[in-house]
């Protein structure tokens, strides 16, 4: 009878445990409630930070402010339309007094000066004047008339630099506006380029902090499990008040865990909110916010030489760096130029008129009878020019400095390479062990649930293997947010984000 005792007891233990923990293994606890809107995936997650998040709107300015910049430089060129008119009166006395109480002699100039014409510059330097000018002058005395003429000109007037601002200097201002342009283009696929990462890593997150919510719920109720299961044991005697407490005290340990894992999760929902909703609106129409199954990364067949070679073309940090140099070149050869002397030759060709009026003037210059022409070299040479070389300097400093940098940001690029493909690489192989470990730990769950319903293993074996497969499945889970950015990591390495999600840039 007392050999049956203890066998007694393991067989109405059995009954109690194994029932209940095989129903504990097989009801997973579901992840979080799904809402009635649709799940979102990766892509709608990234149009959606595209289209309203504020970086990439504030960036997005840029691109047409540098344009406007641009159609500013060009203003420079626009010819401008000038009319003047002026009238004047002069009086010159002719004695320095009166002779019997007369008023004293006098000499009255009464003028009025008009013009019209076009003037501006041109993209060679050259600056122009075409017009005509007339000057109306009324001889008065103080008694008698002395005369009354109108005399004209109309014709072109031009100044041509030869040494300071010769040339196609003038477009330097173009240049650099193009250049800024074409900057603001670049900054803004990097604005794309950041947001496109910050998506796909805020989404590994969220799905991370799903399966670790799922994970720690699970063990939660395996705890439950074992707290309900003791407290039977205790009520037949086969278990002391000490196991119950044990069990209590697990319990709450995975309450706590658990909470943390839905704090967790809701932190990560608030990250991609954030990203993806442009108001507050946007924001309340994504409480109930639930993510698609995000599919892993194929493996890639890298090559490094090749990957180099498309960073360098469509890194937006590299091609910004290499307009910067450019930008600095034209800088540097305006303030070369500046400290130059000043020579410009100047002429004028035009047609002169005298007439009674002003009619009479226009009828005589379209005589052309009177050729009126002009040339010469004027010659301007600076003293010191302590500004101008200050400039220089400044200039040729700051080129440097641009080509040094982008020596660094070249080295800094292969680096970036060789570190995310090394990455990738390791993030896979730690996938395929991770689910290895997982599958390993799920045998060996099953193997301890067959122990104990034969009667050789125990309640602790099994919930600590639970535990390890836990462990194993949020290492997994982890893995695979880090291959999800360890991709993105590799495509922003190597210049080929926006092509890989098919994202053309439109301003």
């Amino acid at each position: 009878m007392k050999a049956f005792t203890p066998l007694l007891c393991l067989a109405t233990t059995l009954v109690l445990l194994a029932p209940p923990l095989h129903a504990a293994a097989e009801a997973m606890p579901a992840a979080p409630s799904a809402a009635a809107e649709p799940a979102l995936t990766l892509e709608e997650a990234i149009r959606l930070a595209l289209a309203k998040g504020h970086l990439v709107r504030i960036s997005s300015f840029n691109v047409p402010i540098a344009r406007a910049g641009l159609t500013e430089a060009w203003g420079r060129f626009d010819p401008r339309l000038n009319a003047s008119y002026t009238e004047s009166l002069n009086e010159t006395p002719l004695s320095p007094f009166a002779s019997g109480g007369a008023t004293r002699p006098f000499l009255a100039e009464r003028g009025a000066n008009s013009s019209v014409g076009l003037e501006g510059q041109t993209p060679f330097g050259t600056s122009y004047q075409l017009g005509a000018k007339a000057w109306k002058l009324r001889n008065e005395g103080s008694s008698t008339l002395v005369a009354d003429n109108t005399t004209a000109f109309a014709g072109l007037s031009l100044t041509q630099p030869l040494l300071r601002d010769a040339g196609f200097t003038s477009l330097t201002q173009v240049r650099v506006a193009r250049t800024n342009l074409a900057i603001s283009e670049w900054e803004f696929r990097e604005t794309l380029t950041d947001t496109v990462n910050q998506v796909i890593g805020a989404c590994a997150q969220l799905q991370f902090a799903e399966s670790r919510l799922a994970i720690a719920q699970k063990s939660l109720e395996l705890a439950r499990q074992l707290r309900s299961d003791n407290e039977r044991r205790r009520n037949v005697g086969a278990m002391s008040d000490y196991d119950v407490l044990s069990a209590d005290a697990r319990v709450a340990d995975r309450e706590e865990s658990a909470l943390q894992a839905a704090r967790g999760l809701e932190h990560a929902r608030n990250t991609l909110r954030s990203l993806i909703s442009g108001d507050r609106a946007g924001l309340l129409s994504h409480l109930d916010l639930r993510l698609a199954e995000l599919p892993l990364p194929a493996a890639r067949a890298i090559d490094r030489a090749a990957d180099l070679r498309q960073a360098l073309d469509k890194r937006p940090d590299y091609r910004r760096a290499q307009l910067l140099c450019r930008r600095g070149a034209d800088e540097k050869g305006l303030a070369l130029n500046q400290l130059l002397p000043r020579v410009d030759l100047v002429g004028s060709y035009g047609y002169n008129a005298l007439a009674k009026d002003v009619a009479g003037a226009r009828k005589d210059l379209r005589s052309r009878e009177h050729a009126a022409w002009s040339a010469g070299l004027q010659v301007s040479i600076p003293v010191g020019s302590v500004g101008e070389r200050g400039r220089y300097r400044a200039a040729k400093l700051r080129l440097r400095q641009s080509e040094a940098l982008l020596e660094k940001l070249e080295q800094d690029v292969a680096i970036d390479i060789a570190n995310a493909a090394d990455q990738l690489e390791a993030t896979h192989r730690r996938v395929e062990a991770a689910g290895r470990a997982r599958q390993l730990n799920q045998q060996a769950l099953e193997a301890e649930f067959k122990k104990l319903r034969a009667g050789t293993g125990s309640t602790f074996a099994v919930l600590y293997q639970q535990d390890q497969l836990g462990y194993a499945e949020n290492t997994e889970a982890y893995a695979r947010a880090d291959l999800l950015r360890a991709a993105a990591d590799y495509d922003r390495a190597t210049g080929r984000t926006l092509d890989a999600h098919n994202i053309v840039p439109t301003r």
